[in-house]
């Protein structure tokens, strides 16, 4: 039955979405990059996606559960994520998502 519970159980997504002052995208970006390496556990990736010729911006962190969130948080993630604040425009808008659909890309054979 404890398979079968795990099957069922969703990665959740968690979602900040905000602008920068202008001229700042890149050091946020390499900010990001290095709060993000620090995740381990329940961790399934990430993205950063930029509106094309602003400075306004989607994070999209993967997990396998929120506990895995909060188990992640660590000195060094919170001091690099305190160095990001002054970037903002204002404050990000932040949700979480429960993932219903995962699409992979299909494994091709070479002929």
């Amino acid at each position: 039955m404890s398979d079968f519970l795990d099957f069922l159980k969703h990665k959740i997504a968690y979602v900040a979405e905000g602008e920068f002052k202008p001229g700042k995208f890149t050091e946020a970006k390499e900010l990001f990059e290095k709060a993000v390496s620090t995740y381990s556990q329940g961790f399934k990736g990430a993205y950063l996606l930029q509106e094309p010729g602003t400075d306004k911006g989607i994070a999209v962190i993967f997990w396998e559960g929120i506990e895995d969130m909060d188990a992640n948080k660590n000195e060094t993630c919170e001091a690099v994520l305190q160095e990001m604040a002054h970037l903002f425009a204002r404050p990000p808008q932040t949700m979480f998502y429960e993932v219903c659909a995962e699409v992979e890309t299909p494994v091709v054979e070479a002929t």
